[in-house]
């Protein structure tokens, strides 16, 4: 080392949690380097795992770290990780390029140059390993233990909580810089949006408040929605060019999601806020790998559904009831989290734990379930429904109105209150049970495997279910004890029952979730609405979501719903058009029973690729997923804007229209041009139409990947045979409604 050493201290940061799942930094190691010396360098070890992936449970990497320093490893840890700063002198050679271990190597501070006479420089950094979201006490199996102070309660649905409140604060001036940044690649002609956008630098209230909402429909909708998602996201390659719209997610204040859109949500928030390129590009494990069906999990699990098994078997012997649900989330999320234990201790509610979620970083994930009341068997369409926040799980609707503090779902409740002398429940929020409970209707997947031969110990771990239950309730999501028991007892459908059933989200019509959107305290001022349902025979999507949420704001009851524009009926949509291309609903709030939001509504179209694929097909090969991923991306920035070149401007247009409103600015001309061209202009077409088979939009020469391994421009899947889909009816007001999946 050179004798006198200008390079800063370094010190490491390790973030562990409380018993109660708050993060914090680990104390019981000194956070500044602990240096080795040999001869003209110096070695810090700043982390050590015995294993990898990494064991943290009962903080035994800690505990692994910590006799480290009394025996320090060699070059290698067998089967593990070994972290370590470097303190290299000038002109001295590195021996970490001729040894025995792959070298990840990050110049922390001055220069490092390579026989081929590159070098680089950056700035200094402190390494952190970060160890936050697998916070459940006990794996699988809630665990109660003693309470908080004050302890929690059930709060009514009349406001925001605290913590979204405080959250919001922080988040809209988050979404001002990345607006922004957002106008400055938008070129909305005679009019100076960047400037508009700062002049409120110091009124966010009046600043665009945008949603994004993603439908159900299994695979289709997960891939579709993503597509989409990459679209927006800036730090998708290549996304912020002429006629792209990345940079919108960062301008986005919530994203909602049911079903196959939860399972995006979860992909994306239990892996640390990743990328969607990401997650395709992703070979360390299985995440996102759906070569292989859930139903019969990955190849490099043995005894994966013994596991499961095992899994389920230790939440019933803590005292929990189980449904189907419970397997279902646990086989999601080998696909969905990216551990080798499929996230058996991570939680929803561990998301309002992450660093980068509490500084407002990112946008705030809304999942989506509809009650199933006792003794239901057909789902109404004002029935109500429940959100699935960082904080918590409760409704809106009047008759229930109350939100139960997440972490502790699974405790005993009654009247709002802990029943005295009871412990809090904590691990009951699984994510794959929150992802599975939004998606419940793919139970029936389980139960078509449960008739086969493939596996016996699932077949008697259902049939037992089955037989508890009963055989119609096996798409329900058991909550029990239930949060809103004797809560609201006037009202509440379920005060007097013990558990509260929670079921798919779209099993209501209302397949886009746009309910958490619409309501006034939040105030979503435009909502892009990725449709991925499959409504006709040809399996794409002819407006019915959409249209079951207008039904409902015309007879719901909701407290402080904002207004819906209007929608034409489903026959209209296809004769006109309106679910082959976007359009825009809510123009003019003038002709609006109330304040509401303006609704860009994007269906899923052929552009690239025929991404009509069934909603219960569990296996895609890369070349499929990415193919229909692409489409999604193509469907959101029509094609980079070669199908419509104004495109990126009228996005633009829709985000700006309500603030314009608020503000007492005049619609630019350009605007208004684009909501000529794009808003439903009040026209109806309710002639009865044939078969919907539209072709692709686009030729590949004009598609840009959105980062997959394998993306594709064109082709697919166009099969709709009788033998390749599944009619299922649901009850809508006093019709009958069928769905094709």
């Amino acid at each position: 080392m050179a004798a006198k050493n200008s390079l800063p201290s370094i010190h490491r940061y390790i973030t562990t949690h409380s018993a109660s799942g708050i993060s914090r930094f680990d104390k019981t190691i000194p956070s500044k380097a602990l240096w080795r010396h040999v001869p003209e360098a110096s070695f810090f070890l700043a982390y050590t795992t015995k294993s990898f992936p990494v064991t943290i449970g009962d903080d035994a990497d800690l505990d692994d770290y910590t006799n480290a320093f009394a025996s320090p490893p060699k070059v290698t840890v067998s089967g593990g990780t070994v972290l370590r700063v470097m303190d290299i002198g000038p002109g001295v050679s590195s021996p970490m390029h001729r040894t025995v271990s792959l070298d990840y190597s990050i110049v922390l501070e001055g220069s490092r140059s390579y026989g081929f006479a590159e070098s680089v420089s950056i700035e200094v950094s402190n390494a952190v390993a970060r160890r936050a979201l697998p916070n459940a006490p006990n794996g699988y199996a809630p665990e109660g233990s003693a309470c908080p102070s004050p302890e929690p309660v059930i709060r009514s649905g009349s406001t925001l909580s605290p913590d979204e409140t405080s959250w919001l604060a922080k988040r809209r001036n988050q979404t001002q810089a990345a607006m922004i940044d957002l106008f400055s690649r938008i070129n909305v002609k005679d009019f100076d949006a960047p400037g508009f956008l700062n002049n409120q630098a110091k009124n966010v209230s009046a600043l665009p408040n945008i949603g994004i909402a993603v439908s159900g429909g299994g695979y289709r909708a997960m891939m579709n929605g993503a597509g989409a998602v990459a679209a927006y996201d800036s730090r998708t390659a290549n996304s912020t060019g002429v006629g792209h719209l990345g940079g919108l997610l960062q301008a986005t204040t919530y994203i909602s999601g049911l079903s196959g859109g939860s399972w995006l949500l979860g992909s994306l928030y239990m892996n640390n806020f990743t990328t969607v390129p990401a997650l395709l590009s992703d070979n360390t494990g299985t995440l996102w790998d759906l070569d292989y069906s859930v139903l019969e999990g990955p190849a490099t699990i043995s005894n994966y559904w013994r596991t499961l098994v095992n899994d389920i078997t230790d939440k019933e012997d803590a005292g929990f009831n189980t449904s189907i649900t419970d397997y279902w989330g646990r086989s999601l999320s080998y696909q969905f989290i990216n551990t080798t234990d499929g996230g058996l201790s991570y939680t929803w509610s561990s998301i309002a734990l992450q660093p980068e979620f509490i500084e407002g970083q990112m946008p705030l994930p809304l999942v989506i379930a509809v009650e199933r009341t006792p003794d239901q068997l057909a789902i109404a369409s004002n029935t109500p429904i429940y959100e699935f926040n960082p904080w918590e799980l409760g409704t809106f609707d009047p008759r229930s109105y109350g939100f139960v503090p997440l972490m502790y779902l699974g405790s005993n409740f009654s009247a709002g209150k802990l029943q005295q002398n009871t412990l809090c429940v904590r691990g009951f929020d699984n994510a794959g049970f929150v992802m599975g409970t939004s998606s419940s209707l793919f139970n029936q997947g389980f139960l078509v495997l449960n008739g086969s031969n493939q596996s016996s110990i699932l077949t008697e771990a259902i049939t037992q279910i089955l037989e508890e239950i009963g055989e119609d309730n096996n798409d329900i999501s058991l909550y029990s004890p239930n949060p809103f028991h004797q809560y609201n007892v006037e009202t509440n459908p379920s005060a007097e029952s013990t558990t509260l059933v929670l079921v798919d989200g779209g099993e209501d019509l209302q397949n886009i979730p746009f309910h958490p959107l619409l309501q006034s305290s939040r105030e979503v001022d435009v909502i892009f609405a990725i449709d991925s349902s499959a409504d006709v025979e040809t399996r794409w999507p002819n407006g019915t979501s959409i249209v079951a949420t207008y039904r409902r704001s015309l007879i719901s009851t909701d407290n402080g719903t904002a207004a819906f524009p209007s929608i034409p009926d489903q026959s209209t949509f296809v004769n006109l058009g309106l679910n082959s291309k976007p359009t825009f609903f809510g123009c003019d709030s003038k002709n609006m029973t109330g304040v509401g939001p303006l609704i860009v509504y994007l269906p899923n179209s052929p552009y690239s690729y025929f991404s009509n694929v069934s909603t219960f097909d569990l296996e895609y090969n890369d070349t499929e997923r990415d193919g229909i991923v692409q489409n999604g991306y193509n469907v959101a920035t029509m094609a980079n804007g070669t199908v419509d070149e104004e495109w990126q401007t009228c996005v633009g247009c829709a985000i700006l229209s309500r603030s314009l409103e608020r503000t007492g600015v005049a619609i630019p001309a350009t605007c208004q041009h684009c909501f000529s061209t794009y808003c439903w202009n009040g026209t109806i077409n309710d002639t009865f139409p044939g078969l919907y088979d539209p072709q692709l939009v686009e030729t590949p020469q004009n598609a840009t990947s959105s980062g997959g391994s394998n993306a594709t421009t064109s082709g697919g899947i166009k099969s709709y045979g009788a033998a390749n889909f599944l009619a299922v009816s649901f009850i809508f007001g006093v019709c009958a409604v069928q769905i094709w999946i």
